[in-house]
């Protein structure tokens, strides 16, 4: 097996980590959670993007363009989680394991945050372990990647 290809894609607002509600999102900024990311990768063999946009549109392109070239999703939606079919209709579109990550615990917030759209498309939810829902979303791509276990 080669090198894993994930893309990691971030909704709106997720450039303002570290900065947005500290007490509901954590403290660490993105920059921070991203290299660690790409350590992990680094000594697993992953080959990771990321990327992140505050524009649906954007999120949509650039599943598009990884069809071709990714292996697993992990999608922090943001705000999309709720309401976006059109980033729901691209997620599907690309055929590709999604796990969805939430820095919150999205199913101990508002009403409206406790839906999603992506949870049924989805290998897996992680939500509620700040920045570290990222790791463990990463850690969990891989081993299902590597063993073959997805749906």
């Amino acid at each position: 097996m080669g090198k894993i290809r994930i893309l990691v894609l971030n909704g709106a607002n997720l450039n303002l980590l570290g900065n947005r509600e500290p007490n509901r999102y954590g403290t660490e900024k993105w920059e921070d959670i991203q290299k660690r990311l790409e350590e992990f990768a680094g000594n697993n063999d992953v080959e990771l993007t990321c990327y992140q946009s505050n524009h649906e549109g954007d999120l949509i392109e650039m599943l598009h363009k990884s069809i071709d070239t990714i292996d697993l999703i992990i999608l922090n939606p943001g705000g999309f989680t709720h309401y976006s079919v059109s980033l729901r209709d691209a997620v599907l579109a690309v055929q590709k394991p999604v796990i969805e990550v939430h820095l919150s615990n999205i199913f101990a917030r508002e009403d409206f945050r406790r839906q999603s759209l992506f949870s049924d498309i989805s290998q897996g939810v992680i939500s509620g372990f700040h920045g570290e829902s990222y790791d463990l979303a990463l850690q969990a791509g891989v081993h299902l990647v590597k063993k073959g276990n997805m749906i």
